[in-house]
């Protein structure tokens, strides 16, 4: 038996996820595309997206994520694992299972760290999907790959902090259900590095709190959005500050580490999407007389795709299998290692099915292109490749710290 058999009821969730992303997901792409463009607002919530949602909780397919039975059906990451590949499929699928970054993240923040008014306030909202939350972490005066690095300012005031800095690639702050951020800044610039920084929860209409643009991907306005936000002399109640002064860059690593995964987890999903949709194309265009599928270079890539697949697929349930039995901290090499292999593979794929698509693979009538600019953005996102390798290097390093250098 392997330490990857799928459990019975991770099976029986994979099996009515597959038929709710048939029956309505796939069908419902083309109609959220036509709603997209007759709104002429690129952050509008289209109807078919609430139908989404509602036909999803019908079907107990939501907050799969959630690892704590009392917010969801409390899978372990592996049982998690092959239902966010599934989602990953569709660009409407996780938040139409109310398992969308950030706010599955943000979701278990308030789990771990909230009070109860932040409970109550947010995390049942967002669990029942009426709100939605951002999280104000990277800055655009700071190189944020390091967290040390955060400099918004939180000024303790008597009872309050006063916040003052900037902050950009706030996902989800263009949302129009979007009410909340956690935002992360600099309390005491002269504690140790990683006690320098807290986390505090801020209405996203606070005085003083401005969202000044969406920021474009790749040329993309995502729905959610972007943000970048302006926080001048904005106060926080000190009851707003989650788990204490100075514990923002370790609830920073809690938070991260399951939403790296789950990201990972839905990049197989799309390189799984690019793959079908690149055998479909090459086995039914023809040129010079044959299908293009019939080339062995075309041939190459497809077998090369499923074995890169299987590859990641199998890194990140290993990953996943660590987190559930040692821990997240124990389990954080593999972690670096897929959250550096499955964005760059997926890409690789995406990229070669859009070569076999020729010009309408760059355009808008398939998923790819728009896949091909996440993916990218994801070797960005949550931690750079280069740091992630930095990590896995110095592992490595530390098994040969007591060599002697040869003569």
């Amino acid at each position: 038996m392997s330490m990857f058999d799928i459990s019975e009821r991770a099976e029986k969730y994979r099996a009515q996820l597959l038929e709710f992303m048939d029956s309505h997901v796939y069908p419902a792409e083309a109609v959220y595309d036509e709603q997209m463009r007759a709104a002429g607002d690129p952050h509008f919530q289209p109807p078919i997206l609430e139908e989404l949602k509602a036909e999803a909780q019908r079907r107990g397919l939501w907050n799969l994520f959630h690892p704590y039975a009392e917010w969801g059906p409390g899978l372990t990451n592996l049982e998690y694992a092959p239902l966010a590949e599934i989602m990953g499929r569709s660009h409407l699928a996780p938040e139409a299972c109310n398992c969308n970054a950030p706010d599955t993240g943000n979701m278990e923040v308030f789990t771990l760290f909230g009070t109860d008014e932040h409970k109550e306030k947010y995390l049942k909202p967002l669990l029942a999907g009426t709100i939605r939350s951002a999280f104000a972490m990277t800055e655009p005066a700071v190189a944020s790959s390091d967290a040390t690095n955060v400099e918004l300012s939180m000024v303790r005031d008597g009872d309050e902090y006063v916040l003052n800095g900037r902050k950009w690639f706030a996902s989800n702050a263009l949302h129009p259900n979007c009410t909340v951020l956690i935002v992360m800044g600099k309390t005491d610039p002269e504690a140790a590095p990683h006690r320098q920084q807290s986390m505090m929860v801020v209405p996203i209409d606070a005085p003083g709190v401005t969202v000044l643009r969406g920021l474009p991907v790749f040329g993309y306005q995502d729905r959610e959005g972007h943000a970048e936000i302006d926080f001048e002399n904005v106060r926080v109640p000190r009851k707003d500050v989650l788990k204490g002064e100075g514990e923002g860059f370790a609830i920073s690593q809690a938070r991260l580490g399951p939403g790296r995964i789950h990201h990972c987890m839905r990049a197989i999903g799309m390189a799984e999407r690019a793959l079908e949709l690149m055998c479909r194309r090459a086995s039914t265009r023809i040129t010079f007389g044959k299908p293009i599928a019939a080339n062995a270079n075309i041939q190459d890539w497809i077998a090369e795709a499923r074995i890169d697949i299987e590859m990641i697929r199998l890194l990140t349930l290993k990953a996943a299998y660590l987190m559930d039995t040692v821990g997240n901290k124990e389990a954080r090499t593999e972690i670096a290692a897929i959250k550096v292999a499955a964005p760059n593979i997926a890409l690789k794929i995406v990229d070669r099915a859009i070569q076999v698509h020729g010009g309408a693979g760059v355009t808008d009538d398939f998923p790819l292109a728009m896949a091909w600019a996440h993916l990218r953005t994801l070797r960005l996102a949550d931690g750079p490749d280069e740091v992630h390798k930095r990590t896995l290097a110095r592992q490595e390093l530390r098994k040969y710290r007591d060599v002697k250098a040869d003569n």
